[in-house]
């Protein structure tokens, strides 16, 4: 499967070239940068630190879809839109790790996957998205009479949205578990006299610095008792290696919109 990488000289990307160049059945079919970038030109294994691969980085996209089978795309609402909308043109898999969409992104990329297919989600570790079937299951196991539930995740300070995609997934999770729309019961911040805390808010703390990867912690808590579901990111490859997965999971589906419960079986 022939693969093309969005935002390759980012830390994604390079993750993304290296994880491709391991994994037997794939390949990497172009490595995108946006224009101007200094490292356009370059090779993408040797900026990847896997030595050259013949594959050199270009700010060119539709020549690269011309002979690709799916694209990776960790890069901004805004392209990533765009780019789905070429994906339903050629009829490739697209899989989608950038957060951050509106509710107008969603729907765009909804309207692309009628024609490609597209893979989405907050965060492409297995890991996660395992954890957000237990915090469904959970959720619906213990009501909001009984347990509340918050929220935790930290990255690093660079991130610039917030809560984190993953936040957002687990957040979602619970909400599908407890039957309530998490739009309606999220609360984002808390300062000053906030009153008491209703029974079916789903709350979000979140923390930058340093160079956290990605800690998400849910938290159920009881009169008396209190459960951690917890994940901890130390090495981005494991985003690497969940899209890669996705994308293989993905090649001989019929156009749509997938998760990554999908690709685990586990929708």
């Amino acid at each position: 499967m022939r693969l093309v990488v969005l935002g390759a000289a980012g830390r994604m990307g390079r993750n993304l070239v290296r994880i491709i160049e391991e994994t037997p059945g794939v390949t990497l079919a172009g490595a995108i940068e946006r224009p101007g970038s200094p490292v356009l030109g370059r090779d993408a294994g040797d900026l990847s630190g896997i030595g050259e691969i013949g594959v050199d980085i270009t700010d060119a996209l539709e020549p690269c879809l011309a002979d690709a089978d799916g694209i990776l795309d960790f890069t901004s609402p805004a392209y990533s839109v765009r780019v789905c909308a070429a994906a339903a043109e050629h009829g490739l898999v697209h899989v989608i790790g950038t957060t951050g969409f509106s509710q107008a992104d969603d729907a765009a990329i909804a309207a692309s996957a009628a024609r490609a297919r597209v893979v989405k989600s907050g965060n492409m570790s297995l890991g996660v998205n395992l954890l957000a079937v237990l915090v469904e299951k959970a959720a619906a196991a213990l009501q909001a009479q009984d347990f509340d539930i918050e929220i935790c995740e930290m990255h690093h300070r660079h991130k610039v949205d917030a809560p984190s995609g993953t936040a957002l997934l687990l957040g979602q999770a619970a909400a599908e578990g407890r039957g309530i729309a998490l739009g309606q019961h999220s609360v984002r911040t808390r300062d000053g006299h906030t009153g008491p805390r209703p029974a079916e808010a789903i709350g979000f703390a979140t923390l930058r610095g340093g160079s956290v990867i990605g800690d998400h912690s849910v938290i159920l808590a009881g009169e008396g008792e209190r459960i951690e579901l917890v994940h901890r990111a130390d090495d981005r490859s494991i985003y690497a290696r969940g899209a890669v997965r996705a994308a293989l999971f993905a090649k001989d589906k019929a156009p749509g919109l997938y998760s990554m419960r999908d690709v685990l079986g586990l929708a």
